[in-house]
């Protein structure tokens, strides 16, 4: 190590977890406990990590750090977010997939229509429960795994203008430290 203090933040252990915990839940529908996950990952990071310091002649190490802590803070911004992208379609709007995922609810509704079919007669009330909620599921199903597909361009997003922040307000702190240490 070069002896910076942050090489050993409680960060890297929060990103380890988050990692984890991203993968997990990546699978089926996205619930808000990835929410609370999200929000206290970031808590953590936010608290315990440090920004990198800019400092003349350092310019890779401070790069390859800030990269990493905006990289975090992306994860964790995605990981809260996901639950509310997935269901809310003024955060995550893509019209034509969402309503291609209706239109797989719609197909599964008719399947199980098909596969229930001679039960019309004898349970009509089931069979339209039975219809709604294969429908429902199919929609929840396609919607999580767009929401999937796209949660790394929310996280990049994040860390892009979390990363072009942090470097400008390092390079505005160096600048403003400069003339007091010569």
């Amino acid at each position: 190590m070069d002896g910076d203090p942050s090489a050993g933040d409680a960060g890297v252990l929060g990103t380890a977890l988050g990692v984890v915990l991203a993968f997990s839940l990546a699978q089926g529908s996205w619930q808000w406990f990835s929410t609370y996950l999200g929000v206290t990952l970031l808590a953590a990071v936010l608290s315990f990590g440090r920004l990198p310091v800019w400092a003349p002649g350092r310019q890779p190490a401070f790069g390859w750090r800030l990269a990493a802590y905006a990289l975090v803070v992306g994860l964790c911004v995605a990981l809260a977010l996901a639950p509310a992208l997935q269901r809310w379609d003024w955060l995550f709007p893509m019209p034509e997939t969402r309503h291609e995922c209706v239109e797989s609810g719609r197909y599964q509704s008719l399947q199980t229509q098909a596969a229930l079919g001679s039960l019309a007669g004898q349970a009509g009330d089931a069979l339209a429960h039975a219809q709604q909620e294969q429908s429902r599921q199919a929609v929840d199903d396609c919607l999580a795994s767009t929401t999937t597909r796209w949660l790394p361009a929310y996280a990049l997003g994040t860390a892009l203008l979390v990363g072009a922040t942090s470097w400008s307000l390092g390079r505005a702190r160096a600048r403003r430290a400069a003339p007091r240490s010569r």
